[in-house]
């Protein structure tokens, strides 16, 4: 968004979004294929992926995958982390829906994981007690990096670790929903879902999806 329109206050912020709305709604009309399709899915939807992104704004997931209206089926929260809602959320589309396919996008110079490779670096780190749990989920994921960088006494490359901490947790997450949900779980051995882990790059736009 340009400097210029950038919203100075929280109403501001808010016109600007009802405006987006206006012109959207106006586009309705034109014969973009993406706007097309709506009236088709008023009454039902059939995603062809499900996507466990984070919240970051740079990270807008269907533009990412160049997909449109309907194409996805998007939960993001802040270092795409895996919480009970998230794999009910993921559970109703993979049986409701019969989606086949789970990622969990990660991307660099990701905030949540960032904030937990500082208080491993810096235990006096404070968070509030909803950003904690935030961290504390990422955490797991971190640790055993964190040890390894630090065993031999020398100084922590924080960059490195970052790096690092931000494919461990995607791996994470993927096992995470591979085996923390029984319903998922089976869909997987059955073979009638794929769930795999992928990385964003900020600088690139380039998705590298991770082997296993």
């Amino acid at each position: 968004m340009p400097n210029d329109i950038r919203p100075k206050t929280g109403q501001e912020a808010l016109e600007l979004l009802k405006q987006g709305n206006a012109r959207y709604v106006d586009s309705l009309t034109n014969t973009d294929p993406c706007t097309q399709r709506r009236p088709e899915l008023i009454s039902d939807q059939d995603p062809l992926a499900i996507i466990l992104g984070c919240s970051d704004a740079r990270v807008p997931v269907e533009i990412v995958f160049d997909q449109g209206l309907g194409d996805l089926f998007v939960i993001r929260v802040a270092g795409n982390v895996v919480a009970p809602s998230q794999i009910g959320s993921i559970e109703f589309a993979a049986e409701k829906f019969g989606t086949k396919l789970v990622v969990v996008l990660g991307h660099s110079n990701c905030g949540a994981v960032t904030a937990c490779v500082e208080a491993l670096i810096n235990p006096e780190q404070n968070y509030t007690p909803n950003l904690q749990s935030i961290v504390d989920r990422i955490r797991p994921s971190v640790y055993n990096l964190h040890e390894l960088a630090t065993a031999n006494g020398q100084d922590v490359d924080a960059d490195e670790l970052l790096e690092r901490s931000i494919s461990a947790n995607v791996r994470m997450s993927v096992s995470q929903l591979k085996h923390g949900s029984r319903a998922l779980e089976d869909l997987t051995n059955s073979g009638q879902l794929l769930i795999v882990g992928a990385e964003y790059d900020l600088k690139t736009g380039k998705v590298r999806f991770l082997e296993d």
